[in-house]
């Protein structure tokens, strides 16, 4: 943004020079008397209640507008948000509507804000953990407790969990809510006394020696909050500098915030100066990471204005659905609460109107009999809408649907669990010739497709004995070595036939029965492998594949023994493969394997990237821990989303979870496997440390079931509202009594729960078609010439200018 392009210049030395940022005008949008009542607002603190689709990012950067003209410099504005996307995008817009280019960012995540605080007015800030690198620290220190080394002692019913992944995670969220609310080791020290708990005390002392390790060097994001705030608490000449700089603050998405966030907001403009945020309480789904929703119900009478409580406004009109969304979404509204808020308030808040130009959409709920059923009824129906047939083919004499037909990137697919549904929704849209696309952020690094047979190969250069005879047998078959199944078999025949051979050798000639045959292929290929001296002497066709793999592992071995770093193996392992020269080629040449590729290639960096920090932070430390780490990622790491999600940037449906789907919208949006027992998921997080019973207010009893059921009922919600035009709400009901059964929530979408339909037998899909042509060319009841007819049909897919 600092410029709009590179000038040539006169000059012989300096060939090009940098212009000023030449913007193009931005027309003014024109708002609705809600909208301008938020951009009028005299100063003061001022809470905006929006619903989805109401224009609050819009209304966001009219207001910034407004302080600007009212003499305000833009550095003197601070806007916050909870993402980079959404802080990323309010900067540009901001930068857009006042047609200049900003010194600095004028709109921050909570989390850069602090880091900028700490770096300025800190000591700097130290390296930042990222989640997953956090987690690790955490098992590392626990692993030490376990084994006795640790200056932790834990109740003994706990040490069985002491090396599990999941008593990690809570313990994580323990020291993330005990920051939020400001309480130290000490205070949980008291608390424990006062509650009767020795894992809370253990959890204390965990807390002071995890903070040890870490200081000085390394800092996670709950604590980097921490420590902006104690800036501002403790040093009177921070606070008055910050409260100097900026004379109006806007915050959004201000149902997400935690009391730690609301602490700083209070310090910084809690004396009733111009502070407006924005939120919406029926799209609280982040409690689970600390947000508090009261912090959103309750802000009136924390902000007070001259001695009254703050006023509150509502946005209205609903620019993104039209009349028939919007009632299924306000359908799915009046069963979530909202206590504080006056019924007016809340009334006027959910009676959201479509604008005038805002058309019609449909929605959809369909119930099918398996889960493969329901994935082939979703990639027909994307299928069907990228070609502007959202219907199935028109009966005789009807014409054809003449709806536009939507870009792959127009639509997406949410679902309640990234983990147990993306990978099976992926495979089947993949299969039915649909471009997916799947955020690297929505999986762990080392579980990604591109980059599992790579750690896999680094993990048996470091130690051969760790590959079983399945991860042998994925190698073969991975992109990196390429063997076949076809000439996999040929080499577990050829090797069965030696092995024979050399028992009848040892048994002589009178073999017995039960030692007649040999170990299983897969057991002799994996030996093989181990010990290549027993390919010697078989045919190449049946080899190949094993010894293109023995070499890559005998490359990534010599470079570890040679250079002790793991990044050169794998860079071995990478180039002698061939893999980036194939790559490459298909991205060139683009389609959907161009796609596949491009995206496998972001894999591989992101893989080298973490790979590279690891060996920076925690030098010659091994390729074992380097795995555990890696394996230990549950999370994904922040930096590999890609193209912002929802734009015409990424070519693909977008397949995603619907934490991820927040603030995002696309023309078409199914939601998919709303299963009871799945969605609602009424099952407790962090029961075992009571993460949860952490309260603003101090301890509170443990969440029941209803607040659980509030809190899913709200991430459906946001799920359904995402939709512009079309809604699809999908599930699967067994015929078995034991089977899954659709949830609850489709109901309250105000349509009714329809009976289990067949999946579609006719895919508009080249390869659905070829298999149909198929079956034609061997049918004994077709037609000769129908049978001809399909074969010339496929002659012509085949041609290689088809």
């Amino acid at each position: 943004m600092l410029a709009c392009g590179l000038v040539s210049s006169a000059a012989a030395v300096v060939p090009y020079r940098l212009v000023p940022a030449c913007h193009e005008p931005v027309a003014v949008p024109v708002l609705d008397t809600r909208q301008q009542a938020v951009v009028d607002h005299p100063g003061g603190p001022l809470l905006v209640l929006a619903g989805p689709g109401t224009g609050k990012t819009t209304t966001l950067v009219e207001a910034v507008a407004d302080r600007v003209g009212r003499g305000l410099s833009p550095e003197q504005v601070l806007v916050l948000t909870f993402s980079r996307k959404a802080a990323d995008e309010l900067r540009e817009r901001i930068a857009g509507r006042l047609g200049r280019t900003l010194s600095e960012p004028a709109a921050y995540t909570f989390h850069a804000f602090c880091s900028a605080l700490v770096g300025v007015y800190g000591d700097g800030v130290p390296r930042l953990l990222s989640g997953p690198e956090r987690l690790v620290r955490i098992r590392d220190l626990l692993a030490g407790d376990a084994a006795g080394q640790g200056s932790t002692r834990w109740p003994a019913d706990l040490l069985p969990c002491l090396t599990t992944r999941g008593f990690a995670e809570e313990l994580a969220d323990l020291l993330d809510r005990l920051r939020e609310r400001a309480l130290g080791p000490d205070d949980l020290r008291v608390l424990a006394r006062r509650e009767g708990r020795d894992d809370w005390r253990a959890a204390a002392d965990f807390f002071d020696e995890y903070s040890q390790v870490l200081r000085g060097r390394e800092i996670d994001y709950a604590e980097l909050v921490a420590e902006a705030l104690r800036l501002l608490e403790t040093d009177l000449a921070v606070l008055a500098a910050v409260r100097d700089r900026y004379r109006a603050y806007f915050v959004d998405e201000y149902q997400d915030t935690d009391p730690a966030q609301e602490r700083m907001l209070q310090l910084l403009a809690g004396d009733g100066r111009d502070l407006v945020v924005v939120g919406d309480p029926d799209q609280s789904i982040y409690r689970f990471r600390g947000a508090d929703v009261s912090c959103l119900l309750d802000f009136p009478s924390r902000f007070p204005g001259r001695g009254a409580p703050a006023p509150v406004l509502t946005l209205g009109v609903s620019r993104r659905a039209g009349p028939t969304l919007l009632a299924a979404s306000r359908s799915v509204a009046q069963g979530l609460p909202a206590p504080g808020l006056p019924v007016v308030t809340l009334r006027g808040h959910r009676a959201i109107e479509a604008a005038s130009e805002t058309t019609d959409g449909t929605v959809r709920v369909a119930v099918f009999g398996t889960i493969a059923d329901e994935a082939v009824a979703i990639a027909d129906l994307l299928r069907r809408a990228h070609l502007g047939q959202l219907e199935p083919g028109p009966p005789a004499g009807r014409p054809e649907m003449t709806q536009p037909a939507l870009a792959w990137s127009q639509m997406a697919v949410l679902v309640r669990s990234g983990v147990r549904s993306i990978p099976v929704l992926r495979r089947a849209l993949v299969a039915a010739g649909v471009p997916v696309a799947v955020a690297g952020d929505e999986l762990p690094i080392a579980r990604d497709p591109a980059v599992a047979p790579l750690l896999l190969l680094l993990r048996g250069a470091d130690d051969i004995a760790s590959l079983s005879p399945a991860n042998v047998l994925e190698l073969l078959g991975s992109p990196l070595v390429g063997a076949g199944p076809a000439q996999i078999r040929r080499l577990g025949r050829a090797l069965r036939t030696v092995e024979r051979a050399a028992a009848a050798d040892r048994r002589g000639a009178d073999p017995q029965p039960a030692q007649a045959y040999p170990a299983p292929a897969v057991d002799l290929i994996a030996q093989a492998v181990r010990q290549p001296l027993r390919l010697a002497g078989l045919a190449a066709d049946a080899t190949s594949g094993a010894r293109r793999l023995v070499t890559l592992i005998d490359a990534a071995r010599d470079a570890l023994r040679q250079h002790r770093s793991a990044e050169l193996a794998l860079w071995e392992v990478w180039v002698r493969s061939g893999r980036p020269t194939r790559l490459a080629a298909a991205a060139r040449a683009g389609g959907q394997a161009g796609r596949a590729a491009d995206r496998d290639l972001d894999a591989v960096v992101a893989l080298f990237d973490a790979v590279g920090r690891f060996e920076e932070s925690r030098p010659q430390t091994g390729v074992g821990l380097l795995l555990t780490e890696l394996d230990a990622q549950e999370i994904p790491p922040a930096g590999r989303a890609g193209p912002p999600a929802g734009t015409l940037a990424v070519e693909g449906v977008r397949l995603l979870t619907a934490h991820r789907a927040k603030g995002l919208e696309w023309d078409l949006v199914v939601v998919a496997g709303v299963q009871d027992g799945e969605w609602p998921d009424l099952r407790r997080r962090g029961s075992l440390l009571g993460a949860d019973r952490f309260g603003r207010d101090g301890i509170e009893p443990p969440l029941p079931a209803a607040a659980l059921l509030v809190d899913e009922r709200r991430l459906f919600y946001v799920a359904v509202s995402r939709a512009r035009r079309h809604l699809f709400v999908t599930a699967v009901q067994s015929a078995d009594d034991a089977g899954p059964r659709p949830s609850r929530f489709l109901e309250e979408l105000g349509f009714d729960v329809p009976a289990p339909a067949p999946a579609p037998d006719r895919l508009l899909s080249v390869r659905s078609l070829a298999g149909r042509l198929r079956r034609a060319t061997v049918d004994p009841d077709a037609t000769e010439g129908l049978r001809t007819a399909a074969a010339d049909v496929l002659a012509r897919l085949a041609a290689p200018d088809h």
